[in-house]
């Protein structure tokens, strides 16, 4: 997450998320729009939803977080929090 990071996702992840959302570039906009729409402290999520197998991002807010949702597995996180 910086302007020199580390490059695109590979293998079996880059699979998914194509397959899951198109691009690996419309995934960046949603967890980008997950993260600047949380309001206070919260989080962005990439989860695999074990049911429809397949990834999708959401966003939590405070401590809540995807594992207390059932079949939500999550992959990678984004602290957020509004000043």
């Amino acid at each position: 997450m910086s302007p020199n990071g580390g490059g695109s996702p590979q293998g079996k992840l880059a699979e998914m998320i194509i397959s899951s959302f198109g691009s690996v570039q419309d995934f960046l906009d949603q967890f980008a729009e997950m993260g600047n729409t949380a309001f206070g402290s919260g989080w962005a999520w990439l989860v695999y939803d074990q049911k429809k197998k397949t990834l999708s991002v959401t966003k939590t807010i405070g401590a809540d977080n995807p594992m207390t949702r059932d079949g939500l597995i999550p992959i990678l996180t984004m602290d957020v929090w509004e000043h």
